[in-house]
């Protein structure tokens, strides 16, 4: 992920890596861990190795697409016991507000200062479609109870925090979705809120005009110079692929043009044009 904007709001005294990083206006990259299947740290410290050279920060997926892997929680304290600087993702579709508010102390007493706070994809995505939804909280209401933890010492109740969580807020944005005239104000709200990173990486900027009509948006609010934004970017391995997400995959837009390229492509070459695309949107 690239970094597009920077606030200049001084830095509290004990931040995340990822925050320094962010905050000293370098080029800030984060990718994705995809958490396995599996109740083996190798797992995890297999899939977290050929990021760890390369990012300034690894984002722990929690149950992406509504499917079931190992927890965020889980992942990000591995990382961090390896030295990794992760990213927790809480999503409010499997957890009431009093689980959620555990695992955010938990995951600070682990050493975790980055919490990307999520609504969660809709069950009916997943493979456990029967599966109960929970929602206490959305995403805007997650990072103001966050918010409240860290600022105030408090928990929702209003019960004292012994100790409270150092975080770094963040929440995910798709300016890609209908409709996009609301999506800026939208995350306006999510900054009002308490987020103060916004990754557009759950679902990745394959539109790059699109983009820019979010972002002229964003600016004129003055949103712009209050958070710090990162947009998702991927490469496609196929045109089969691109179908799949674009018809398959809660929120990613793939424009028609771009699926004509990969169509156009020999089989045998596509992998290597989805590299390419990527390339090209990464310069943009």
């Amino acid at each position: 992920m690239t970094r597009a904007s920077a606030p200049t709001s001084p830095a509290p005294a004990t931040i995340s890596r990822l925050e320094r990083v962010l905050r000293s206006g370098r080029f800030a990259v984060t990718a994705e861990l995809d958490a396995p299947d599996s109740a083996d740290p190798a797992d995890v410290y297999k899939n977290a190795l050929v990021l760890a050279e390369v990012c300034d920060a690894i984002n722990a997926t929690d149950g992406s697409g509504a499917n079931c892997h190992m927890s965020s929680l889980s992942c990000c304290a591995l990382l961090t016991r390896a030295g990794y600087e992760p990213v927790l993702q809480v999503s409010c579709r499997d957890r009431n507000r009093i689980a959620i508010q555990g695992d955010l102390l938990g995951a600070a007493a682990l050493g975790v200062r980055n919490v990307l706070c999520l609504t969660g994809d809709d069950v009916t995505y997943g493979d456990q479609p029967e599966a109960k939804r929970v929602f206490d909280f959305d995403s805007i209401q997650l990072l103001q109870v966050a918010r409240t933890m860290r600022d105030r010492g408090v928990f929702l109740s209003g019960r004292k925090l012994t100790t409270p969580p150092r975080m770094f807020l963040g929440a995910a944005e798709n300016p890609f979705a209908p409709p996009y005239d609301w999506r800026p104000h939208r995350l306006a709200k999510k900054v009002a809120a308490g987020a103060q990173f916004i990754p557009v990486q759950t679902q990745y900027c394959f539109d790059v005009p699109r983009f820019e009509r979010f972002m002229q948006g964003v600016r004129d609010l003055g949103v712009h110079e209050k958070v710090f934004i990162l947009v998702g970017v991927g490469p496609l391995r196929s045109a089969k692929a691109a179908e799949f997400m674009r018809t398959r995959v809660p929120g990613v837009w793939i424009p028609d043009a771009l699926m004509d390229r990969l169509n156009k492509t020999p089989k045998n070459r596509q992998a290597e044009e989805g590299k390419q695309i990527c390339i090209e949107i990464i310069q943009q």
